[in-house]
């Protein structure tokens, strides 16, 4: 079955296989290292293999490519499995798959090759082997180990098997070209040592496949017929390739074809697992989820939706190009949802104090708002009115210019859905810092437009003083400084060598009140706070003792 209705150069290929082949069954895959929680990069290549599948009635994979146990363990292959169920992508028993179930596989794959004469057991130092193998202006020279026979590549790699040899000793390589222009064919190494544990098989395995090796032979078991990965991979498809014309591909219905597309990059934002890792080992962040990291559990604690992150990788597309998007793409489609779907609550975050100089002390009453104000199927509320309320301390001045359209000394507001109050005289405290506004409240001014009365300048929000709830409000901004803190993705990045790129202000926290009818919230619930944010209850933090709001994304506009 074609697709037709979305467009890129991937679908116009297996539309293309199609042509050629009506009955091929189109299976794709998702591979990744259960070394870390998946970011917003990883959501592109979930979006691009998951719909792909879906779309032609075929398969895809999460297949967890854990071959390095140092870095791996059961609290990443779980993680990783919520935030694809999370995003809405089904994933049957069938259609879970481990790198580390094909080790003997492998292993027998290996030894297919020293038998050819195409694998040897090299114990040249790993430094050694990079100065072999030279660089874009000079050619490698072959290791003194590449010309050992058959026989003692295959004893010496059974006794990398049986842990005879130390890590770093020895490791197993191909025999292709150390001539060659591309640096990936000068005899890559296949096996190397490890004594680690490994979450999925123990301590059976003491030999582990590189990723370049184990890949193809995987998708080759699992019978992908389209392998998409990022441009990063574009020279290793020479590899891949090698390695599957040289195995018998036993039970296999076809060779696997790989393509590449363009990463995600966000400006602002670090891809890079190793450095993400660094970030929370380090307690930069709270850990994975923090709202700050671009992980999609991080994103999801912060209150973006599995909708809207389809949505974004959906507009973004699949291309060969690789570029730095804005935030701002990603922030359109959270905002563009929440301005349909959240309901509408009043929130303070900076409060002043203000009382009504003609109304009793115990006064109060409910009004009646609206959730959404074009959605009247999301019903009603009543929030509380009293004779005290807080408002935005940024909401008043003593004296102000014309284009202040907020509460000024002497002159006239309206409250949002509520009553006109007009400002008489403050308080201010021994340094001169005003501590509480005197104000008169028209209490015939219910349900009148400003648009109706001149003098009125305009509308500010507000909770009432006596039953409003404390609340602690969490506003992120860009963990970096830098729009491209990570450009190398060095191997040697450390926390000195990015702290200078470190926002100080990437989160910031204010203390206020929301409105009254928010005290049986649910954690995750989300708001938006009139003419402040979108917000959303802390899935970790937040009680009902101590209310905890997410700054999700700011309105689309500053109030003027």
């Amino acid at each position: 079955m074609k697709k037709e209705s979305l467009t890129n150069f991937i679908r116009n290929i297996i539309n293309e296989d199609l042509n050629l082949n009506p009955h091929m069954v189109i299976r794709t895959r998702f591979s990744p290292e259960p070394n870390g929680y998946l970011h917003i990069g990883h959501a592109k290549s979930i979006f691009l293999n998951f719909e792909i599948a879906r779309d032609y009635q075929g398969k895809c994979n999460l297949r967890f490519d854990d071959t390095n146990p140092e870095k791996e363990n059961i609290e990443y292959v779980n993680a990783i499995q919520h935030d694809i169920k999370w995003l809405g992508f089904d994933l049957d028993e069938d259609s879970i798959c481990y790198t580390s179930n094909y080790f003997k596989k492998l292993y027998d794959y290996a030894l297919e090759l020293i038998h050819q004469g195409l694998a040897y057991v090299d114990e040249l130092s790993l430094e050694d082997i990079c100065k072999y193998r030279g660089n874009f202006f000079s050619t490698g020279k072959n290791s003194p180990y590449r010309e050992r026979s058959i026989k003692k590549n295959l004893y010496y790699f059974s006794k990398m098997r049986e842990g005879k040899f130390s890590e770093g000793s020895a490791c197993l390589r191909a025999k292709i070209d150390m001539t060659s222009p591309f640096i990936i064919l000068r005899d890559p190494v296949l096996y190397r040592i490890k004594f680690s544990h490994h979450y999925n098989t123990g301590n059976e395995w003491c030999i582990y496949p590189t990723y370049d090796f184990a890949h193809c032979i995987s998708d080759a078991i699992e019978n992908i017929t389209h392998s998409l990965c990022t441009l990063e991979f574009a020279d290793n498809r020479r590899l891949y390739d090698w390695i599957l014309r040289h195995i018998s591909l036993h039970g296999s219905s076809s060779h696997p074809k790989q393509y590449e597309f363009s990463r995600l990059n966000i400006k602002y934002c670090v891809m890079s697992k190793r450095t993400l890792n660094l970030l929370v080992t380090e307690k930069v962040v709270d850990g994975w989820d923090d709202p700050r990291m671009p992980t999609i559990s991080g994103f999801r604690r912060r209150g973006y939706t599995a909708s809207s992150i389809r949505k974004f990788c959906h507009r973004i597309g699949v291309t060969k190009q690789e570029n730095y998007l804005e935030i701002a793409a990603l922030e359109a489609c959270i905002r563009d949802e929440l301005n349909e779907t959240a309901p509408r609550a009043l929130a303070v975050l900076n409060p002043i104090q203000i009382v009504f100089e003609n109304l009793p002390l115990h006064y109060e009453e409910y009004i009646t708002m609206f959730n959404h104000p074009t959605k009247p199927d999301m019903g009603h509320r009543l929030v509380m009115f009293s004779q005290s309320i807080y408002i935005d301390r940024s909401d008043f001045l003593e004296k102000a210019n014309k284009n202040y359209k907020r509460l000024v000394l002497g002159e006239k507001i309206k409250l949002r859905h509520a009553y006109i109050i007009q400002a008489n005289s403050v308080k201010k405290d021994k340094n001169g810092n005003i501590s509480l506004i005197y104000c008169t409240c028209d209490m015939n001014s219910l349900n009148k437009s400003i648009r109706d009365i001149k003098e009125v300048r305009g509308i500010i929000h507000w909770v009432s003083a006596k039953k409003s709830i404390s609340a602690e409000f969490r506003l992120y901004n860009n963990l970096f400084l830098h729009p491209n803190p990570d450009p190398d993705n060095s191997k040697e990045s450390s926390i000195e060598s990015i702290s200078h790129l470190i926002n100080p202000n990437s989160l910031l926290y204010q203390y206020g009140y929301v409105e009254n009818s928010l005290i049986s919230t649910n954690p995750g619930a989300i708001y938006q706070f009139e003419r402040v944010g979108y917000f959303c209850i802390d899935i970790n933090c937040s009680s009902s003792e101590q209310l905890i709001f997410n700054r999700t994304v700011k309105l689309r506009s500053n109030w003027k």
